[in-house]
C-alpha cells in the first residue's frame, strides 16, 4: 500500500471519528429528545447531521491529501537519493528535511555515497597499479616472444613458401608450350603458392602485442576498428569522443571492447556494427551493438568465461555492465563506469 493510500484511509478514519466527536458535543451542549431531532436542526439550511457529516468528510480529505502529498515527497526525495548511489552517479549535497527522521536517512546515504565513492576510487586505483605493473612486467616478454615467432616464421614457411613459388614458376614455363591442362594445373599451384606468401605477409605484419602500448583508449578502440573493418564484410560505424581516462580503466575497457568485437564475429553472424565511447554525466560509457542472430544471455553467461570475465572487469572499475539480446534482431552490450576525479595534492 503506497503512502498516499494509508493516509487516505487514514483520512477516512478521521472524517469518522470527528463526525462522531461533533455529534457527541452537540449531545453534550445542547440535548435532544432523540435521533430524529438532529434532521429537524438545521445549519446553514442543511439538517444537522449532514452538515456535520459534510464537515467531518472536508477536515479528513484535507488532512490526508496534505498529508499524503507531503510524505510522498519527503519519500520520493530520498528515493532519488538511493537511486543516485544505486547507479554510481554523483551526488551533490543533500538538502536536509524538516522531519528527523528523513533527516536521518539522508544522512545515512550520504555517509554510504561517500563509502562507495572512496571504494570505487580504491578499486579504480589498485586497477591502475595492477595494469601498470603488468604491463611493464609482460610487455618485454610479450614482445620478444611475438618477435621470435615472426623471425622464424620469416626465415623458415616464408623463405620455403618464396622457393617454392620461383619452383613453381620454372616448371610452370617448361611445361606451357608441351602440355596444356598440366600447365594450367601448374599455374594454380602457383596461385596458391603465391596466395600464401600474401597471407604470410600479412600475418607477420599483423605479429603485434595487442595490448594499448602506450596509446590512449580512444587511440586503440579506432585502430582496431579500422583493422577489422578492412579484414571482414561488415558496416562498422562508431562514434569515440576524447577525454582523459585512467590507464587502468582504459585497459579494462579496451579489452572489454576486444572480447565483444571476438564474440562478435565468431558468433553473431552480424551485417553491422556500432560502437559507442562517450562521457556523460561522469559515466565512461561503452555501448557495441550488433544486428546478429543474438543469443540467450542467462545461459551464455552461465557457461561463459568470456562474458563472466568482462563482468568482473566493469565491477572492479565500480561500474556495471548490462547485455540485451533479442533473436534475430542482435545484441546490446553497455559499460557504464564512474569517472572520478583523482587528482590529489
Amino acid at each position: 500500500m503506497s503512502v498516499l493510500q494509508r493516509h487516505v484511509w487514514f483520512a477516512i478514519a478521521l472524517s469518522v471519528s470527528s463526525f462522531l466527536l461533533l455529534v457527541s458535543f452537540y449531545y453534550l451542549f445542547f440535548p435532544v429528545i432523540s435521533i430524529g431531532d438532529l434532521w429537524d436542526v438545521k445549519v446553514m439550511d442543511l439538517p444537522f447531521i449532514i452538515f456535520v457529516l459534510v464537515i467531518a468528510i472536508g477536515i479528513g480529505l484535507l488532512y490526508g491529501l496534505f498529508s499524503g502529498f507531503y510524505w510522498r515527497k519527503q519519500l520520493h526525495q530520498v528515493h532519488e537519493e538511493l537511486k543516485a548511489v544505486e547507479q554510481g552517479k554523483s551526488l551533490w549535497e543533500i538538502q536536509g528535511s524538516s522531519v528527523q527522521e528523513i533527516a536521518s536517512i539522508e544522512e545515512s546515504i550520504w555517509r554510504l555515497h561517500s563509502q562507495i565513492q572512496e571504494q570505487t576510487k580504491l578499486a579504480q586505483k589498485v586497477a591502475n597499479e595492477k595494469a601498470v605493473d603488468l604491463e611493464n612486467r609482460i610487455q618485454e616478454i610479450v614482445s620478444q616472444e611475438r618477435n621470435r615467432l615472426a623471425r622464424e616464421l620469416h626465415d623458415s614457411v616464408s623463405q620455403q613458401l618464396f622457393a617454392a613459388s620461383m619452383l613453381m614458376s620454372a616448371l610452370t614455363e617448361t611445361k606451357e608450350e608441351s602440355n596444356t591442362g598440366e600447365a594450367k594445373q601448374l599455374r594454380l599451384v602457383e596461385e596458391m603458392i603465391q596466395q600464401s606468401q600474401l597471407e604470410m605477409r600479412a600475418l607477420l605484419l599483423h605479429l603485434r602485442p595487442v595490448a594499448l602500448k602506450g596509446k590512449t583508449l580512444q587511440e586503440g578502440a579506432e585502430e582496431l576498428l579500422l583493422e577489422l573493418m578492412q579484414k571482414v564484410p561488415m558496416t562498422i560505424k562508431w562514434k569515440i569522443e576524447s577525454f582523459p581516462i585512467e590507464k587502468g580503466v582504459e585497459d579494462h575497457l579496451f579489452r572489454i571492447l576486444q572480447e565483444t568485437l571476438s564474440n562478435t564475429l565468431r558468433h553473431s553472424k552480424a551485417s553491422s556494427l556500432e560502437v559507442l565511447l562517450i562521457q556523460r554525466d561522469n559515466l565512461i560509457i561503452l555501448r557495441v551493438v550488433d544486428d546478429g542472430i543474438g543469443f540467450d544471455v542467462e545461459q551464455a553467461r552461465a557457461g561463459s568465461y568470456g562474458l563472466q570475465n568482462m563482468h568482473e572487469r566493469a565491477v572492479e572499475l565500480g561500474g556495471t555492465l548490462k547485455i540485451v539480446s533479442v533473436e534475430n534482431e542482435g545484441t546490446r552490450l553497455e559499460v557504464k563506469v564512474p569517472k572520478l576525479n583523482t587528482e590529489e595534492g
